[in-house]
């Protein structure tokens, strides 16, 4: 992989295609070859990139930590866009499902850990513990609407999120996968 900058303009050349990325301050762009990544449905990649989802729910754990890009899947769960509270936080930020990007990385972050989802039910209040330390915040919060906090399942927290300026096309996988646009 190589890069450029050209002004304000960062542009990678990788062996397949050229990407241009428009910088917001040279310290939010560092090339990370083996840049990691995984694909989320809509509205939850969006989510994700705007910061308001600061977890992943998923059925298996995840092993890996640092940076991972957020690639928006070609899937809109349309009913999900319709729900409160995501109709009113996408329309907030000028989205609805007929204009969420799809087939695109719209983020970067970092995913610092992976937490097992318990759940104290009289309490109201979801648990998460991992090997390293325990956190936990109420149903009642927008991050339990924003995903799904079954016992037993896992939630991959990400933090420092960077929204992307414009969606970069990228053709995603299942799980993760090796992005070749690679930055953060």
């Amino acid at each position: 992989m190589e890069y450029e900058v050209k002004g304000s303009i960062l542009e990678v050349k990788t062996m397949k295609r050229k990407i241009f990325i428009h910088r917001v301050e040279d310290s939010q762009v560092q090339l990370s070859p083996d840049m990691k990544a995984i694909t989320v449905w809509q509205p939850w990649a969006t989510l994700i990139a705007l910061r308001l989802k600061g977890f992943e729910t998923r059925g298996r754990r995840t092993y890996h930590h640092g940076p991972l890009a957020i690639h928006a899947g070609l899937k809109v769960d349309r009913e999900a866009c319709e729900r409160e509270p995501i109709k009113s936080v996408l329309a907030e930020h000028g989205y609805t499902a007929d204009n969420l990007p799809t087939g695109a990385v719209v983020a970067t972050t970092e995913l610092r850990e992976c937490f097992l989802v318990k759940r104290d039910y009289l309490g109201g209040v979801v648990i998460l513990e991992s090997d390293s330390r325990k956190t936990h915040f109420s149903t009642t919060d927008n991050e339990f609407q924003f995903g799904d906090f079954t016992p037993g399942r896992y939630a991959w927290e990400m933090a420092d999120v960077k929204m992307l300026p414009k969606p970069l096309l990228a053709k995603g996988q299942q799980g993760i996968w090796n992005w070749d646009g690679g930055f953060l």
